[in-house]
């Protein structure tokens, strides 16, 4: 005889089946998960093995104070190279010389790029030889256009610079040992400024047509079109150029490398030069690990903050200026 109690319900049946159903729709979908990641678990073990192991023998190697010059004299210093870094007054002014470095460049590179991207946006006769001819600065390996630059152009008796502003009274000035930052800033305009161009050049192409003839017919000057909606719609793009160029800018080692050696003194040197110094030069592998780490870190933070205000930019999520 069956009780009250053994029978099932109606309602404690239709939630079993549902439990069912869950179960076996969270099974499929964590296994059509992992079929989908499984393609990318190569590239995964690639990056972790190429970038995080390195950072993890780097952080050990800042503990330890360890000069190549003396053997056996590897030991245990915890924060103490960390602290001789902030205090190295020389590394300060490297950090400044990299911040001018990266921030001039951007500047310089983005206000061209935009200018030039505004010139290719008219149709005009021999606008693709004109492009292509732009484009080539940036397809060029780093290390050739460092040496065009050094001596090419700013040769003090054959350069080309001094050729052009000899009948304006300018003798042979050697530039790169006057002026070794803005020689290398030049250098590098003169590489990164297609690369604005183009990324406003997208954005520029991307501008609905019919906005601007609206403006047109309301009698809107040029200037006016520019300022209030043309420059708008490019700032998403402005912004995302300058966040890429100043990280990549940051790892700036051959121009410098090439043109100047970071001389004279320090006066041209850059966060990477240096550190190659420290290590390669000075054989200090504890204090040269230690201003790795600090110059990733601070690049992590700036590159997130930066990347995350234009992801909210092109995602909508941030209001129109």
């Amino acid at each position: 005889m069956t009780t009250i109690a053994e029978k099932p319900t109606a309602g404690g049946t239709a939630d079993r089946v549902r439990q069912l159903r869950e179960a076996k729709g969270d099974s499929v979908s964590r296994a059509e998960g992992w079929r989908r990641r499984g393609p990318l678990l190569p590239a995964l073990i690639f990056m972790i093995v190429v970038t995080q192991i390195p950072f993890l023998f780097t952080l050990y190697y800042s503990t330890q104070s360890w000069n190549l010059v003396r053997p056996g004299s590897q030991a245990f210093v915890g924060l103490q190279n960390y602290v001789d870094v902030f205090k190295d007054s020389q590394f300060r002014e490297v950090a400044v010389n990299t911040v001018i470095l990266i921030v001039g460049t951007v500047l310089i590179s983005v206000v061209l790029g935009l200018l030039l991207a505004l010139l290719l946006d008219r149709a005009f006769l021999g606008r693709g030889i004109v492009r292509t001819l732009l484009i080539t600065p940036f397809l060029v390996t780093p290390v050739a256009g460092a040496l065009l630059w050094k001596t090419t152009m700013f040769d003090p008796v054959f350069g080309i610079v001094n050729f052009v502003l000899s009948p304006f009274g300018v003798g042979q000035v050697d530039w790169v040992s006057k002026f070794p930052l803005p020689a290398v800033m030049v250098n590098l305009v003169w590489q990164w400024t297609p690369f604005m161009m183009l990324l406003i050049l997208a954005g520029l192409q991307s501008m609905p047509r019919d906005i601007l003839e609206a403006a047109r017919v309301d009698g809107a000057k040029p200037f006016a079109m520019f300022r209030e909606l043309t420059l708008p719609h490019l700032r998403r793009f402005i912004e995302l150029g300058a966040v890429l160029g100043a990280i990549y800018l940051i790892n700036t080692f051959d121009a410098i490398y090439m043109m100047t050696q970071g001389g004279p003194g320090t006066a041209s040197a850059n966060l990477p030069f240096y550190i190659y110094q420290r290590a390669f030069l000075g054989f200090d592998i504890g204090q040269a690990a230690a201003m790795g780490v600090i110059v990733v870190i601070a690049t992590m933070i700036v590159a997130t903050l930066a990347l995350r205000l234009i992801f909210k930019s092109f995602t909508g999520n941030e209001e129109a200026a």
